[in-house]
């Protein structure tokens, strides 16, 4: 059976219908940093509201365990919804009590409401099954049909992302739709030469996306913090930097595979080493095999890959016909330290075929150092759901619209 879209539900004029949207933008003293995600979903619900729906949005923001916490409202998400919308867009204090029944009563045809934040109850995230769907019932009774489009969430089995979809006639939104259709671009015959790059902290959050790929890909580039165990595990020291000893086999094996299969992993040759961890740490550039000979001695920490490494993978990623790159170079919110990840990013955007972001900090990154969404091919607004799908695995979310892997 294929994706359930739009087009399944048939008529939505004056149908209520409830979006699962994924709103779980940055916040900083109640105002949006990042309003990625936001934009993402206009698609979606700019094609209810044409088609004369009544829209009622739904999100999680942060992680509020269970109970209502002001700092994780989505009200500044609503206000944001309106002014891109440039239409009103009315709030509901709560998520399933009076303030939604009300909200969503008072909708007309192609009116929009936002309710509050999914995990203000606990239900939203029970693992006890009665729990959630108990939850999912109560939101089921404010709608007529469901639209999934919260791909940032697709890989967690939770009471608005699984079951409410089980409750109503339900179908995928424009953006998981555009989303499928680029994470499968990716790993069903991609053109080549394919080249991807993962960065970010630790090796074990990519261990099912480095085992899956290697097969597919013809490069691998190594960056971020997960780059000290890929070194430690050719023997040399790494001084204080991010380590996970307990990966150092894994990380053999994955060296030794890739050499097997023919896939090029090139390992940074030089990295930014630094006093401490901060933004104005005194720091210089070594060579990546001789850390511990830095002026910091056993105390340094690499913070980002050097400029030859950067110009290393800026080459490697320009010469490629289909590049994903998931997880900064560097510590690039420090600007000290964000050189490789801006090299990267600037690689990207004059790729000569499919550019992928796999959201996330990465997605954070090109926003944060200047870059515009349109730069790229593709901004994955889901950062752990790319991975997942990325890595094979089975996605809650998408399997109840449908979808088969």
């Amino acid at each position: 059976m294929a994706l359930r879209t739009l087009d399944s539900l048939g008529s939505l004029q004056g149908k209520r219908v409830i979006v699962r949207c994924d709103l779980n933008v940055p916040l900083r003293d109640g105002e949006i940093t990042d309003d990625g995600r936001v934009r993402a979903s206009l698609p979606t619900l700019r094609a209810l509201i044409g088609a004369g729906a009544r829209v009622i949005v739904c999100s999680h923001l942060g992680r509020p365990d269970g109970a209502p916490d002001p700092q994780y409202s989505l009200e500044p998400v609503a206000k944001r919804l309106a002014e891109l919308l440039e239409s009103p867009v009315a709030f509901a204090t709560d998520t399933v009590g009076a303030s939604a029944q009300e909200a969503v009563s008072a909708l007309q045809d192609g009116d929009v409401v936002v309710l509050e934040n999914l995990r203000f109850n606990a239900g939203e995230t029970a693992k006890d099954d009665a729990t959630r769907r108990a939850f999912a019932t109560e939101l089921a009774a404010l709608g007529d049909a469901m639209v999934s489009d919260g791909f940032g969430v697709v890989h967690r089995k939770q009471a608005s992302v699984y079951d409410l979809a089980e409750l109503l006639p339900s179908a995928a939104g424009l953006l998981i739709a555009t989303e499928l259709d680029v994470l499968d671009r990716l790993t069903e015959n991609p053109q080549r030469p394919y080249t991807v790059v993962l960065g970010g902290s630790k090796v074990s959050d990519k261990l099912g996306v480095i085992s899956h790929l290697l097969p597919r890909v013809d490069r691998l580039l190594i960056g971020g913090g997960m780059l000290f165990t890929f070194l430690a595990a050719q023997g040399h020291a790494v001084a204080s930097s991010l380590l996970e000893k307990d990966q150092l086999e894994t990380v053999r094996g994955y060296i030794a595979d890739a050499e097997k299969r023919g896939v090029e992993l090139v390992l940074p040759t030089d990295v930014v080493v630094a006093s401490g961890f901060a933004a104005d740490a005194a720091h210089e550039i070594v060579a990546a095999d001789a850390i511990e000979e830095s002026s910091f001695g056993a105390s340094g920490i690499g913070l980002d890959i050097g400029p030859d490494t950067a110009v290393a993978f800026a080459d490697a990623v320009r010469g490629s016909r289909t590049v994903f790159w998931n997880g900064p170079m560097g510590v690039f919110e420090f600007a000290a330290f964000a050189a490789g990840t801006k090299a990267v990013a600037e690689a990207l955007t004059e790729v000569d075929g499919l550019s992928v972001v796999g959201g996330g900090d990465s997605a954070a990154a090109v926003r944060q150092l200047g870059f515009d969404d349109d730069q790229f091919g593709h901004i994955s607004t889901g950062g752990g759901a790319s991975l997942e799908f990325l890595e094979g695995k089975k996605l809650p979310g998408l399997e109840v619209l449908g979808w088969q892997s």
